[in-house]
């Protein structure tokens, strides 16, 4: 659906391939923000859950376990909740042991065998992150923050507020006018230097050209992507002597467009949030606020009549 819109506008003349303005932003998942008491509390949910479904007796104390998540509830001091973390802790290892076992000897279809092994990996991946935590690691590599979005991470993107959001790296790309180009997800937080010659690709391919202005910021910045895309007769990322004096003010009201471009889509668009869950549930949700965007810049330029004769006669919108 994406696709057969953004195609109309183009061939329409509609959308311009000038220039090409490119910045990342994260997409956050729809999670409550993640404690480590609290994911070992989400933990036992997840094994309630399959045992419940395969009629297994719990196989912990749940008078212990209910004990400790109401002091967590009324306890929030720093010193407590370590406390309360490491009983918690001891009670989760001793219970993911007798999960191991309970899964190995499951028997049933392959698929329910396959989503328990799932399950399995996943929590054994929480007991390892979990033992970096109390050997003194702050920075875990892909650290589970949800049970419900294996895929989220916790990702900085130099904003004072938040710090810190949790989900997933959005790579986005638009024209001067403002119409979103290409829309990629990626787990975690890859580096932009990386991502950039891929979206240029991209914007090429959907565009069916090269633009005479590329755009980004300094995080994007290499020797590489100096002269990507290729044939570009101007490639600013983010200092003045990128290009000629006569493109310069040209390229650094583009690059501030572009965060307002980004703004709109996280604080109108649906950017904002992942409703759906997983990285194919991320990707469809962006697709689908992808499409929205792109048809309420249309009806703006509509209204203000900045879309060419040509064009609208394309669409059939001018007799």
């Amino acid at each position: 659906m994406e696709s057969i819109i953004f195609n109309i506008l183009r061939v329409a003349k509609v959308i311009d391939t000038d220039s090409m303005l490119i910045d990342s932003t994260v997409l956050p998942d729809n999670i409550i923000y993640p404690t480590d008491v609290g994911l070992i509390f989400k933990a036992f949910r997840k094994m309630e859950q399959f045992a419940r479904q395969y009629y297994i007796p719990i196989w912990w104390d749940r008078k212990e376990l209910r004990q400790l998540r109401r002091e967590y509830n009324l306890n929030r001091k720093k010193t407590e909740i370590e406390d309360l973390f490491f009983d918690a802790l001891l009670i989760f290892s001793a219970g993911l042991r007798k999960f191991k076992t309970i899964v190995k000897s499951l028997e049933g279809p392959d698929q329910d065998r396959k989503k328990a092994q799932q399950l399995l990996a996943l929590l054994m991946l929480f007991q390892d992150q979990n033992a970096l935590k109390l050997g003194g690691e702050r920075h875990i590599p892909n650290r589970i923050v949800s049970f419900d979005e294996p895929d989220s991470r916790p990702i900085k993107k130099g904003k004072k507020h938040p710090s810190c959001e949790f989900g997933s790296t959005l790579q986005l790309s638009f024209n001067r006018q403002g119409f979103m180009i290409t829309m990629e997800n990626f787990i975690g937080k890859p580096n932009d230097k990386t991502l950039w010659p891929g979206t240029a690709q991209l914007f090429e391919k959907r565009m069916k050209g090269v633009p005479e202005h590329a755009i980004g910021d300094q995080g994007y910045r290499s020797r590489l992507n100096q002269v990507i895309p290729k044939g570009c007769p101007h490639i600013f990322l983010g200092k003045s002597q990128d290009v000629g004096k006569e493109k310069r003010d040209f390229c650094q009201k583009a690059r501030s467009a572009t965060e307002g471009f980004i703004a709109i889509s996280k604080n109108i668009r649906g950017f904002g949030c992942s409703l759906y869950q997983g990285s194919d549930g991320n990707r469809i949700w962006s697709l689908l606020c992808q499409t929205a965007y792109n048809l309420k810049k249309f009806l703006q330029l509509y209204n203000d009549e900045k879309i060419s004769e040509e064009s609208l006669m394309r669409l059939g919108l001018l007799g």
